[in-house]
């Protein structure tokens, strides 16, 4: 054989095996575990980490990833954590939230909210757990602890209840886990911002007057039953401890994490004689206020109207 041809195929089989080798190293050529995730966990070594990406089918062969491990110095240096394959993402709901992108489990994180004993160190029970709550932008490693979790959550909620938002809620005879209760509400009863406050002086002014607040988002809270389009008059005597119909003053606690511009919205509340207010028909979430129960009777029969009219055609297109 030639020199030539000898040299030629030394160097096709150098860039083969090169090509081959660049393959094995940035080719795709992991496969991705059921749910796009790996996850690696607090204490585990170098070896349970390999062992488990081989049980999962993520890799086939440890010797590239022995390679690739030993040049960046991943066998020495292990760290936990949650690590997605590939570019897909999963979509989790707050409910879950802990459990799915959390080491600790959802079960654990339920028995510490449940508990009071354990949520005392943040000055509320279990009712009011949802009060050290300010929805933000949090960053937190994939093992955090869900004691660090609420830690850090209560934090921000100090951060949060500043001396002007503190002087707002003295200035409305309210305390801040009552400010976040009536924000709750109202961020159920509308999204219209132009609308919260004057929401919220009705219910400050019912419980100044020692009124009942007669709340329909808290017989869905009740009822557990937040797709419920009209509460008809068989709810309004639903036995739970969050029905405004029948017990007087706040419910135990906020039914959900109402925004920041809600809560501040509530500490801005307007100052005025509004007792009742209605969903006005055809305006897009608006409302419509009233100081006497004779001028509300008017407004709750046009929304009722405007709904056994919406009823009406819809069983007649059916």
């Amino acid at each position: 054989m030639k020199r030539g041809k000898i040299i030629l195929i030394i160097c096709l089989a150098v860039i083969l095996t090169a090509a081959y080798c660049a393959w094995m190293f940035f080719g795709p050529v992991i496969k991705p575990p059921p749910g796009n995730f790996f996850y690696v966990h607090t204490g585990a070594t170098y070896h349970q980490v390999k062992d488990s990406l081989k049980k999962d089918h993520i890799i086939t062969r440890d010797f590239w990833f022995d390679k690739v491990a030993g040049y960046a110095d991943y066998n020495k240096n292990v760290k936990a954590g949650k690590y997605k394959i590939n570019d897909g993402m999963s979509v989790v709901n707050l409910v879950k939230k802990i459990g799915d992108n959390f080491e600790t489990d959802s079960l654990a994180a339920i028995q510490f909210i449940n508990n009071n004993d354990s949520i005392l160190p943040f000055d509320v029970d279990t009712n009011l757990v949802l009060t050290i709550v300010i929805p933000n932008t949090y960053t937190y490693t994939w093992n955090t602890t869900i004691q660090k979790i609420f830690k850090k959550l209560y934090q921000e909620q100090q951060k949060f209840w500043n001396d002007d938002r503190l002087h707002e809620a003295e200035r409305l005879h309210l305390t801040p886990k009552e400010v976040y209760t009536i924000s709750s509400l109202v961020e159920e009863e509308t999204n219209r911002q132009e609308d919260k406050g004057k929401i919220a002086s009705v219910y400050i002014n019912r419980l100044r007057k020692g009124m009942k607040l007669a709340a329909d988002p808290t017989i869905k809270f009740a009822m557990r039953d937040f797709g419920l389009k009209r509460i008809y008059f068989k709810y309004l005597a639903f036995p739970s401890p969050y029905n405004t119909y029948i017990h007087p003053g706040l419910p135990p606690g906020p039914i959900n994490t109402p925004s920041i511009k809600t809560i501040d919205a509530v500490l801005n509340a307007p100052e005025t004689d509004y007792l009742f207010f209605v969903a006005r028909p055809n305006s897009g979430g608006l409302s419509d206020f009233a100081n006497t129960f004779q001028e509300h009777s008017v407004y709750a029969k046009n929304y009722r109207d405007a709904l056994d009219s919406a009823l009406k055609k819809k069983q007649e297109n059916k």
